[in-house]
């Protein structure tokens, strides 16, 4: 592996103190709203607001950025999320500044900025974000998106309320604290002797995209293990020594994506052997055959732990012509 492949990983990028001890504040928001420091960031349909857009060369260069927001007037029954505090001084917000997401209904988003172009997509633009936009949506999204599937408790069915500068879920009938969930994923860079790299299409894509091989960890099986056996379930390849290289967040919905590299087992074949379920289609490239295959093969968005796995492998960045 090339050195520092972690901080390349656009969505693994922060800048935050995410202030954890002033969540059991009880009045935490009513102390944010009479700040008139404190700033927002409102999010709809997992979209969040942008900044309006470049005015100079130079800004364009710097790509997109967060739109800040003062804490009111904003419709007073949004979820509200806290999420933390500044850690830089910047031109748009001072360090220390204290950053909150509210969640837009389907109706409050447009009367708050009807142009839907200023309305991005994390999972598109977050590369193209800085380092603090894009660890302040990745957090707010992540956060967002656990609110949006637990309004009930999954243990007594009864309402639950968010609390804890929405960190927290309370059962409206027992008071059990619930608390945020992430799914583990592993996400595997697998070569052969020749140091081709396998990728495979899912069946829920374009039949040219390509990927690398994913999925879910399984309740009492190690990071590890998961390789392993997601690898011969999806291609019927065995592999040995997989090594861990770094995590992002997937917060779409509710994944941590934890990478690894992996080699083909010498005393097995290399033939592919897709489960026609999940994967239809596997192929080995050689950097040459993928470079060639560009325009033609398409990769996982810049956004993604897996194309930063697949450009460590060829040592660089990879265009379609």
């Amino acid at each position: 592996m090339h050195r520092s492949l972690t901080a390349r990983l656009p969505l693994s990028r922060y800048r935050i103190d995410r202030d954890h001890l002033s969540r059991e504040r009880p009045h935490l928001f009513d102390e944010l709203a009479a700040d008139a420091q404190t700033r927002v960031i409102a999010l709809w349909r997992g979209e969040v607001l942008l900044a309006s857009p470049a005015t100079s060369a130079t800004d364009a260069a710097a790509g997109p950025a967060l739109r800040f927001l003062p804490y009111s007037p904003l419709p007073a029954d949004a979820l509200r999320i806290y999420l933390g505090r500044t850690l830089d001084d910047e031109p748009d917000l001072a360090a220390g500044t204290a950053v909150v997401a509210v969640v837009l209904d389907d109706d409050a988003g447009p009367a708050l900025e009807p142009d839907v172009a200023l309305w991005g997509s994390p999972r598109t633009l977050g590369h193209r974000l800085g380092d603090r936009d894009a660890g302040l949506v990745i957090e707010a999204l992540g956060i967002a998106n656990w609110h949006a599937t637990h309004g009930f408790s999954p243990r007594t069915g009864n309402p639950t309320e968010s609390a804890k500068g929405g960190w927290v879920r309370i059962d409206s009938g027992d008071g059990t604290e619930l608390y945020p969930r992430t799914d583990a994923a592993i996400i595997v860079g697998i070569t052969d002797g020749d140091d081709r790299l396998v990728l495979g299409s899912n069946a829920l894509w374009e039949t040219n995209r390509f990927s690398l091989l994913a999925g879910f960890v399984e309740p009492g099986e190690s990071l590890e293990a998961a390789v392993v056996r997601e690898v011969y379930e999806e291609t019927g390849l065995r592999i040995i020594d997989p090594v861990y290289v770094g995590s992002q967040p997937w917060p779409f919905p509710a994944s941590l994506m934890l990478g690894f590299r992996a080699t083909l087992d010498p005393e097995h074949s290399d033939e592919l052997r897709p489960d026609g379920t999940e994967i239809l289609d596997l192929r080995w490239f050689s950097r040459d055959e993928l470079a060639a295959s560009l325009g033609d093969v398409l990769l996982p968005g810049r956004t993604s732990i897996a194309r930063a796995i697949i450009e460590d492998w060829y040592g660089g960045s990879l265009e379609a012509p």
